[in-house]
């Protein structure tokens, strides 16, 4: 029927009947049905005549219809490939190997985001300073959000800077944060007390680039414990952000670089200071407190020891420790006792009759922020009688506060 009408023109409904062989009340359903389809379309006027839809137009909506089909088994494919991504890294609780092994980017984040949807009651997070703004980035945060308010609690510790300041108070904001007084060497997320995701390369680790990402999902109970005592060692210390963000944007002190080979500038600039200060209230002389400025020397220079240390132990940072000495050329440091942890030091090239401070003051607090900074927790060091340093060296006992 639609051929007739191609042949001979618009034709009434009569005519198309007879053209094409067909009996009226046939020819009748028929019609609507293509007209429907659009292949005929009714010219109006009496009697009602109708047009064949041109050829050219037939074969552009059949090639039209024939994409979209082919998109759609195209977006298809691509859920069928998802799903099928998604289904081989799911991890079985069943699975007897209780590990899972998560490669890229994107799979890791799938991966992240339904464990985040199912937690009951607690998501531990610990990352980086630098990859915190992958964690927003990657959405992470939206789930984070939407478990917290499940009533889910979300504990994160991280490093906060001025350069992620931003990112640290968006999460602080449906999250409870600190900031870690170490550094964060491994990022880690813990769900509930089933399962711990430990990324094993990170955004400056292995790989060509942040996709290039690995991380091991595990049900066993150790591994899960061993994640949340990592994340305990460093969120009990940890500073609450509220207070660290007064800290970066209201400072209470200012900070001058002492840079190697350009000793004498921060010292000159401190003496013109103290110079502008006597000149505008007339005070004649300043009086510095000398075991506080070591302390904060002090401080610094454990951080930066701690990072080339190894050791998860007390007993093994004071090992690591006792390497790093000899390879400094800083004195012979040896573990006298592995509990209490006790350290002696002996020909330290420091500390002599003329800097007494050294071994009272300096030591103990490098000891200590190298221990605080490895193990996560706050630690005592003695202060021993720098005097004796001569016959027997220092003797310097840390313990747990």
């Amino acid at each position: 029927m639609y051929l007739a009408a191609c042949r001979a023109g618009p034709q009434t409904a009569s005519e198309l009947a007879r053209l094409s062989a067909v009996s009226r009340v046939e020819a009748y359903r028929q019609i609507k049905q293509l007209a429907a389809a659009g292949l005929l379309r009714p010219t109006g006027g009496r009697p009602q005549r109708f047009a064949a839809l041109p050829l050219d137009e037939l074969l552009d909506r059949w090639i039209r219809h024939a994409s979209d089909h082919v998109r759609r088994l195209e977006q298809g494919r691509t859920k069928i490939l998802t799903d099928w991504e998604d289904a081989r890294t799911e991890f079985d609780d069943r699975d007897p190997r209780k590990f899972a092994v998560l490669e890229g980017r994107e799979t890791i984040h799938r991966f992240l985001l339904k464990r985040i949807g199912t937690a009951e009651q607690r998501v531990l997070l610990t990352a980086s300073g630098v990859s915190l703004p992958s964690v927003i980035d990657a959405g992470t945060d939206r789930a984070l959000r939407e478990a917290q308010a499940r009533g889910v609690k979300v504990r994160i510790v991280t490093e906060v800077f001025p350069q992620n300041l931003v990112d640290a108070k968006h999460l602080a904001s449906f999250a409870d944060l600190r900031h870690s007084a170490g550094p964060v060497m491994n990022r880690s997320v813990v769900i509930d007390r089933t399962g711990a995701l430990v990324y094993v390369s990170g955004e400056s680790g292995f790989g060509r680039s942040g996709e290039e990402q690995v991380a091991l999902w595990s049900s066993a109970p150790m591994f899960v414990q061993l994640a949340r005592d990592y994340h305990r060692r460093l969120w009990t210390p940890g500073e609450r952000a509220d207070a660290r963000f007064v800290d970066l944007e209201n400072p209470t002190s200012a900070v001058i670089p002492v840079v190697q080979g350009n000793e004498t500038e921060p010292f000159q600039r401190l003496k013109e200071i103290a110079k502008l200060g006597m000149r505008a209230t007339g005070v004649r002389e300043f009086h510095f407190r000398l075991p506080e400025l070591i302390e904060t020397i002090a401080r610094q220079l454990g951080r930066q020891i701690a990072e080339e240390v190894e050791g998860e132990t007390p007993e093994a940072v004071g090992r690591s420790l006792s390497a790093y000495y000899e390879t400094h050329t800083m004195g012979h440091l040896k573990v006298v006792r592995d509990r209490p942890l006790t350290l002696q030091v002996t020909g330290c090239f420091a500390c002599t009759s003329d800097s007494p401070e050294i071994g009272r003051v300096m030591c103990p607090q490098l000891m200590r922020t190298v221990l605080e900074t490895r193990l996560g927790q706050r630690w005592e060091v003695s202060k021993p009688d720098p005097t004796k340093h001569a016959s027997r060296g220092c003797l310097f006992t840390a313990t747990p506060a």
